[in-house]
């Protein structure tokens, strides 16, 4: 079949015209629709924002709440921190020890090693009572007698108290004692030798001495109710009250017989020392005391 080749021409003309018609009509319609839509966007751009509605009265002030009241009987401000001037410090020794064991008794048992455990129990009892407690040796060392005293010696507030095992005595029983009189002794400065060194302190030693003693009278029975009186070279060198306890005795049986003792001599100690206390102050910086 022939095709006719100026219809097919008309054909396709008036196609292309309607085909632009509708392009137009297109085009016409996205460039209005954005002219439109730039122009509301600026109106409301330059719109004045709405006023706020008038209040019909002023708001209300909201509650306030007060602050806490200090309770009755407490200061409105903390105070600073004083140091409490007077005994505060206990230095407790465990005797011997190193290459020195002692007193020993049946059965291996070495006094040196005894009194390291009886200091712990004694050492809690103190702590408990608000002490400080500074130990001598903590194992098996030997420090020398001037070594002990000048650890309580450089404290302030302190009293020494020394740990012994007797090898005689009546088994279950202990003893305090305090060093012997002292004549009194200074250079022309007046300063005390340091062998004469708890000579200011004999006072005070007696009485912390009895009161310890005392205490365990009443825990074990054949115990003397005073301190006695002994020449303890750890005693004499130490510028504090100082005493030294002695149980009796190395010489057992079996070393249970005496570690049950050391929950009641720690007990002892503790109740006697904090006793004490009171009957301790030194001296201020300023001369006075607290």
């Amino acid at each position: 079949m022939l095709l006719d080749v100026e219809n097919i021409a008309r054909m396709k003309q008036r196609a292309c015209v309607r085909n632009g018609f509708r392009m137009g009509a297109l085009f016409f319609l996205l460039v209005s629709g954005a002219v439109a839509l730039s122009f509301s966007s600026s109106a409301a751009s330059q719109t004045p924002p709405a006023a706020p509605p008038a209040q019909s009265a002023a708001p209300q002030a909201l509650p306030t709440t007060p602050a806490p009241a200090a309770p009755q009987g407490l200061p409105q401000t903390i105070p600073p921190a004083v140091p409490r001037a007077g005994l505060n410090v206990v230095i407790l020794d465990p005797a011997h020890g190193g290459t020195d064991p002692g007193a020993r008794g049946t059965g291996g048992i070495r006094e040196s090693e005894i009194v390291l455990d009886f200091a712990a129990q004694v050492r809690r009892a103190l702590e408990a009572q608000g002490f400080q407690v500074v130990q001598t040796r903590q194992g098996n060392e030997d420090p020398s007698f001037d070594d002990r005293s000048a650890i309580a010696n450089a404290q302030s507030g302190a009293v020494f108290i020394t740990l012994h095992i007797a090898s005689t005595g009546l088994p279950g029983t202990a003893r305090v004692y305090v060093n012997s009189d002292l004549p009194a002794s200074a250079d022309a400065g007046g300063l005390i030798p340091w062998d004469r060194a708890q000579t200011p302190f004999q006072g005070l030693s007696r009485k912390l001495g009895d009161l310890v003693q005392g205490l365990l009278a009443q825990r074990f029975k054949g115990s003397p109710s005073t301190a006695q009186t002994a020449a303890v070279r750890q005693l004499r060198t130490t510028a504090a009250p100082a005493i030294a306890v002695e149980i009796s005795s190395v010489v057992v049986e079996n070393r249970a017989d005496l570690d049950r003792m050391a929950p009641g001599v720690a007990d002892a100690i503790a109740s006697g020392v904090a006793a004490f206390r009171p009957s301790y102050v030194v001296p201020t910086a300023t001369g006075g005391t607290p």
